[in-house]
């Protein structure tokens, strides 16, 4: 298993499943989860290969942290303001 998570091309293929997953379903959620797993799939292409696989998850979980809110900084409304439709899509 540590063999598994130390492959880069698994971790590019996460970030291409949750990539997709987030276009099925939307709100920025699985976005973060993609960037952080590609950023990881990259980086193990360098020396990121000689960590530990504990510390290869950590360094995803903080990509992952950090890439979701640069994303929602980015796509949020500005302070104060609500979302709301005046129309239905229907009419």
């Amino acid at each position: 298993m540590a063999d598994l998570i130390t492959t880069w091309w698994l971790w590019l293929a996460a970030a291409l499943i949750l990539g997709i997953l987030e276009m099925v379903l939307p709100g920025f959620i699985f976005l973060g989860f993609a960037i952080g797993a590609a950023l990881v799939g990259l980086a193990m292409l360098g020396p990121l290969t000689l960590l530990s696989p504990s510390a290869i998850f950590l360094i995803f979980a903080i990509l992952s942290l950090a890439s979701w809110l640069v994303l929602r900084r980015i796509f949020s409304l500005p302070k104060g303001q609500v979302k709301t439709f005046d129309h239905d899509i229907n009419d």
